[in-house]
């Protein structure tokens, strides 16, 4: 689910030339903010300053990036050297996209044990269509308490990802990540190791049209339903 990249041998690939002349980049899997510097000649830090990136600077995988454009080499290996002192990377999954593990691979039921993260409605269960709902959307008001659904680390808390507002994401072991989006306050930190059923944030409207929490359950990069794993609403799970 996670990529740390913190390798300093240039990248053999085309893009350690610097020779990228667009304004944007698009973050694929394994890409680093050093890997970025290199394709483009850009600095870190200015990679840093232009996206309003902080350390240990996460990358989302479909995350668009400003950059200044083309670079001479020599700018290229200024950028990198600067790179390799830098803190380690990290590329995170993106909440969203195509499911990778069929619905008949997906985990029994009760072999893990999950809690509801918010009070309140289902109005947007999960859809296996293609462009589907690959979450649930549970409505509420405007500072509802949103909790942590398992014991894990938090892997991600911010808004740089377009359409999910204020987003946290938990990692829970190699195979799980939980995602809680449109948050108002966001009251975790990346890093930040949370307890099952601790108080995360506050459901909001961020990158939405109305008051709602959309939480997705993850499992090996897959967005599997969540309501097959959660108890039945308003009960504790029994594991």
């Amino acid at each position: 689910m996670l990529a740390a990249c913190s390798s300093n041998k240039a990248p053999t690939s085309k893009a350690s030339s610097g020779n990228y002349s667009g304004s944007t980049w698009t973050v694929k899997k394994g890409d680093t903010l050093y890997r970025v510097s290199r394709a483009t000649g850009a600095s870190v830090g200015e990679l840093a300053r232009l996206n309003g990136l902080r350390s240990p600077y996460t990358l989302l995988v479909g995350q668009k990036l400003r950059v200044k454009g083309s670079a001479s080499a020599a700018t290229a290996k200024k950028s990198s050297t600067a790179a390799s002192k830098s803190p380690t990377t990290k590329t995170a999954a993106r909440p969203g996209g195509s499911s990778a593990v069929s619905p008949a691979n997906w985990p029994a039921p009760g072999k893990r044990c999950w809690r509801w993260p918010a009070s309140g409605k289902v109005v947007l269960p999960y859809s296996t269509a293609q462009g589907g709902n690959k979450g649930i959307d549970i409505a509420g008001s405007k500072g509802t308490p949103v909790y942590a659904s398992a014991a894990g680390k938090v892997v991600y808390a911010g808004n740089q990802l377009r359409g999910y507002g204020n987003l946290i994401m938990i990692k829970h072991d190699e195979d799980y990540i939980t995602a809680y989006a449109h948050n108002d306050q966001l009251l975790v930190s990346n890093g930040q190791q949370v307890k099952a059923g601790q108080k995360i944030a506050t459901m909001g409207n961020t990158g939405a049209d109305s008051v709602r929490l959309h939480f997705q359950i993850r499992y090996r990069a897959t967005a599997i339903d969540p309501q097959r794993y959660l108890p039945a609403q308003g009960k504790s799970p029994s594991c």
